[in-house]
């Protein structure tokens, strides 16, 4: 067995942290802390209260190394991977707005659940990478959808094929980070934008995430009709639902 992690959350008035806490270990992931995550996905969806979330690591060194590839070893075979639980999906389903907060490494699964959040604040230290396939497979988290979508079919391929590991910089050049900032400051910013996002109404919030979500899998008249229905929700909720302190 993998020596032991956990993933918790934190409030922060409006804000929730979802924190990697395997420190020694980069933050690599175990099975246990899969379905942590899952907990702490579905907590920020139910909680009232938390309007935003954020994704970081614990310690100095790193986001998140991806998967600890010592737990392979606890599936008996690909049929029980193939059939394990998979993080990405709760994390994706959150319907409040996700933001990572990076540092340190992210790679493999680590960069995928940045991928996966709605933003990202990367430190100019932070490094990149999918190198999966360097061990013969391919990542299974969403890095060829998400990175695709955000920087293109050129550079998908480059870092996907070759495993190369990319700098902070070199992400936020390809459209993938959009607030570079000097070390030790991610999650202090990423608070920051947090809190003026949860400054609007929390329907606004999760009607633009939905219909942003919704418009890369549809068709632009499909997606008028659906911005429509949600601008009519929003419309329902606006007196009773925008924060008394936001001026909305």
């Amino acid at each position: 067995m993998t020596s032991d992690g956990c993933v918790r959350l934190e409030k922060h008035g409006a804000i929730g942290q979802i924190i990697l806490d395997r420190p020694a270990k980069h933050n690599a992931l175990t099975p246990q802390m899969y379905r942590q995550i899952g907990a702490c996905c579905e907590a920020v969806n139910t909680d009232p209260e938390i309007r935003v979330a954020i994704f970081r690591g614990a310690g100095e060194r790193a986001f998140c190394a991806g998967s600890d590839i010592t737990a392979l070893q606890e599936y008996e075979d690909f049929w029980a991977w193939r059939n394990r639980y998979d993080y990405i999906p709760p994390i994706r389903a959150v319907r409040k707005p996700l933001i990572a907060a990076v540092k340190g490494w992210a790679l493999g699964g680590g960069l995928e659940i940045a991928l996966a959040c709605d933003l990202r604040v990367a430190a100019t230290s932070a490094t990149f990478a999918a190198p999966e396939v360097t061990l013969g497979w391919n990542g299974a988290g969403g890095a060829a959808q998400h990175m695709e979508r955000l920087c293109g079919y050129g550079n998908a391929m480059r870092y996907l094929l070759t495993g190369d590991r990319f700098s902070a910089q070199q992400a936020h050049d390809m459209g993938m980070i959009e607030w570079l900032v000097d070390p030790g400051q991610e999650v202090d910013t990423a608070m920051e934008i947090a809190n003026r996002i949860a400054a609007h109404s929390t329907v606004a919030t999760q009607a633009v995430k939905s219909a942003v979500r919704n418009a890369m899998d549809s068709t632009v008249q499909s997606g008028l009709s659906y911005d429509n229905e949600l601008m009519s929700l929003c419309f329902a909720k606006i007196d009773r639902d925008t924060p008394k302190d936001s001026g909305g």
